[in-house]
């Protein structure tokens, strides 16, 4: 052996003489692996497409690490040694655990995925839900869901502890010089010597330990200066951390003093990640594992760790706070026009909130045994019994679709305030709304008669609707509503067709929105498709691009997704916001058409891929949850379109929808009846294509130069004067009679 191999490294602060007496830096003993603090299973939000997904986490010298769960247990890399003595809180953690202990006797090996030093980080408990945490580094943010409240609290508690064990503060000490030993080289000289070499082969052998130990020292100093930079860089981040905790209380506290403190300041993902069929579906979930990789982990939340405390503060300086009040109107502040838009106030109208109770049981009839005849075939060709129905007619579904108008009354007064930008992502948010009330929803509405009609007077919401059925084939609806400074109006053909298991409708038609400042926006709804009409639980979806135009500085394009058999976070809406004057794009959209939308100001292509937008998102639309337990899953809104009273009675035409028997008759779970009357309408129905045929037109719209139904006026003044002389009977038993043959 070469007697070189026995010389321990030593450090100099310069090359001495060989026989002096060098300085050695003292190795600590490895000190032995402390156990971890805790372990367990918790989910974890990875992006929009792939929601929650469970991760195993062990908490250990005061840092969180987190792996994949794979099926079974398999996996590559490292596992940590020290997790077999952890505290585990879960049941699922134990049963996990177990797992691991197994895998580890036969030799599989697993490696973190990512970690949180909790030294530099924050932890907090949601408010709004008792089984979410967020830990927050200042650069990542980790959002975590326990299996229960207690679990969540245990970990919070030993987030806390391990926390606590390092100080706020750090110090140069943390990576200071190591002490300074001396060392004689007599040893060394004696044993070569010993050897037979000569004292010049002895002194060479001592020159070079010396150059190479020397080379060393250099290499450690250096270290030691990055150790010394580093800790300066974290002292510095420590004081912004603590000076943006600061910043936000005390922007809180101004927010509480200025009386929103019962304002909604909704989590970004409270909306968006809950109500997923593979969360309630354990079998789901575990077919979906297999899915997840690596990707998961960098799109959107699990950020590098590059983001600044500045951009977070700036962040913070273009936040809107958003308070609801009640259902008619919603207030902002926000500081992109240093203005601040009030809540339209707006008369209190009490109205139904129920349907009448059924008087006869709901029949059961075989769909197959219909529309196996009919497949490939245009919807509205084909005759459904009155059980496939809801108590509610086209026309009215259209005016359901301005159940969120105070999201214009909202768009409207930005636009006054100068705020283009507000004013287009409200308009994105009430298209997008127009979707809510579809979910839940399996039966279909009632076909209109030709010249069939519908108004609706609600002073509670500061607006006047009116529809007509204009045209039998093609089925078209025209519809005209005015606002308080708004015009809303459009035409619609819904071409639908049977595919064996799902219905497809594809909406024809544009939709309008004119403010009185003269700003235009124009859009047409997406496809959408009705699925397990057979077999399963029916549901609906809405799938495409939309685009709205602005005739101002702004134009919006939105992506409804298409749900596909593995996603776990179904009816997702994403888009952005384009200058037409820059061809940038200044704002993106995100959300749910369902449940909520958000807007993130800047250009969504210009974020890094570890870009969280939750730092920034601000809630522009939540859908209204007081949802009855009606037999047609209506919403309270929904109820009140088709109720009749004595008042309203006497001043409607005879051919608005309210009047119509079957759709009354099914209101009131008179099934017979319905159905009857359903029949004969039908039967009315048919003999007005040949009306058609003759050069009928509707009495309130008219066809301009695009070929598109406008509304003429005189609705309203006839009905103040209670004059419908001319309208048909398209309800009565003497129709024929009118002009129907």
């Amino acid at each position: 052996m070469n007697p070189l191999c026995c010389i321990a490294p030593v450090s100099l602060d310069h090359a001495v003489d060989c026989h002096q007496h060098p300085r050695i830096l003292a190795a600590e003993p490895p000190s032995p692996p402390q156990p971890a603090d805790v372990a367990g299973v918790l989910q974890k939000w990875v992006n929009y497409g792939k929601g929650w997904r469970s991760r195993w986490f062990v908490l250990e010298d005061g840092v969180l690490s987190y792996y994949k769960l794979r099926g079974g247990g398999g996996g590559s890399g490292e596992w940590p040694a020290s997790t077999a003595a952890a505290r585990v809180i879960g049941e699922c953690g134990a049963l996990r655990r177990a797992r691991e202990e197994d895998a580890a006797a036969v030799g599989k090996q697993w490696k973190p995925f990512g970690e949180i030093h909790l030294k530099v980080s924050s932890i907090r408990a949601s408010k709004s839900d008792d089984k979410r945490l967020y830990i927050f580094s200042g650069t990542k943010t980790l959002h975590l869901r326990c299996e229960t409240e207690e679990d969540r609290n245990t970990w919070v508690e030993a987030l806390l502890a391990a926390k606590d064990r390092f100080p706020w503060s750090l110090t140069s000490n943390d990576f200071g010089p190591v002490e300074d030993i001396t060392f004689s080289t007599e040893k060394l000289r004696s044993r070569l010597l010993h050897e037979g070499l000569s004292g010049t082969v002895v002194h060479e052998c001592e020159s070079i330990m010396m150059t190479e130990l020397l080379e060393l020292h250099n290499q450690m100093k250096a270290k030691q200066q990055q150790h010394s930079v580093l800790v300066d860089r974290l002292r510095q981040l420590e004081t912004e951390k603590v000076e943006l905790e600061r910043t936000v209380v005390h922007e809180t506290k101004e927010r509480e003093a200025h009386g929103y403190t019962n304002g909604r300041y909704s989590d970004f993902y409270s909306v968006l990640s809950g109500g997923s069929a593979s969360e309630s579906d354990p079998d789901t979930a575990s077919q979906v594992t297999d899915v997840d990789t690596d990707e998961d982990e960098v799109t959107y939340f699990d950020t590098r760790d590059f983001l600044s405390v500045e951009s977070l503060q700036s962040a913070s300086s273009r936040r809107r706070e958003f308070v609801t009040n009640g259902r008619n109107g919603l207030e902002y502040t926000g500081d992109s026009t240093l203005n601040t838009v009030k809540c339209t106030k707006y008369p209190f109208v009490k109205r139904r909130d129920k349907l009448p109770e059924p008087k006869e049981k709901e029949k059961p009839i075989g769909l197959w045994s219909i529309i196996k005849e009919n497949i490939g075939k245009d919807l509205s060709g084909v005759c459904l019994p009155v059980y496939f129905n809801e108590p509610l007619s086209s026309l009215q579904k259209c005016f359901e679709d301005l159940e969120y108008s105070y999201l214009v009354d909202n768009a409207l007064k930005c636009g006054k305030q100068g705020d283009s930008l507000m004013r287009i992502l409200h308009v994105a948010a009430f298209a997008v709304s127009s979707y809510a009330s579809t979910e839940g929803r399996q039966c279909k509405p009632f076909n209109p008669l030709l010249g069939e009609t519908y108004e609706a007077d609600y002073p509670d919401k500061g607006v006047r609707f009116f529809s007509e059925k204009v045209s039998h084939h093609p089925m078209v609806v025209a519809c005209h509503c005015d606002g308080r400074g708004w015009k809303f109006w459009g035409d619609s053909n819904l071409k639908g067709k049977f595919w064996g298991r799902s219905i497809q409708l594809d909406p024809i038609g544009v939709l309008t929105l004119q403010f009185d400042d003269g700003e235009t926006f124009q859009w047409s709804k997406v496809t959408t498709s009705i699925y397990n009409i057979i077999i399963g639980k029916i549901y609906c979806d809405h799938y495409g691009t939309m685009h709205i135009k602005g005739s101002g500085h702004y134009t919006c394009k939105l992506k409804f997704k298409e749900l596909s058999i593995i996603d776990q976070n179904p009816h997702q809406v994403h888009g952005f916001i384009q200058d037409n004057r820059t061809g940038e794009k200044v704002a993106m959209l995100i959300g749910k058409w369902d449940e909520a939308m958000y807007y993130v100001l800047g250009d969504p292509g210009a974020k890094p891929k570890w870009y969280d937008p939750m730092s920034e998102a601000v809630l522009l639309w939540e859908r209204d949850k007081s949802l009855n337990q009606t037999r047609y899953n209506l919403s309270p809104f929904a109820i009140s379109l088709n109720e009749l009273t004595p008042h309203i009675l006497t001043i409607l035409p005879p051919t608005d929808s309210r009047l119509r028997p079957d759709q009354r008759h099914l209101e009131n779970g008179e099934y017979e009846k319905a159905n009857s009357e359903k029949l004969r309408l039908e039967q009315l129905q048919r003999q007005a294509r040949r009306l058609q045929e003759k050069g009928w037109q509707p009495r309130w719209f008219r066809k301009d130069e695009d070929d598109s139904y406008c509304y003429v006026g005189g609705y309203w003044e006839a009905r103040e004067k209670r004059n419908w002389e001319g309208i048909l009977d398209i309800f009565g038993q003497s129709s024929a009679s009118h002009g129907w043959s």
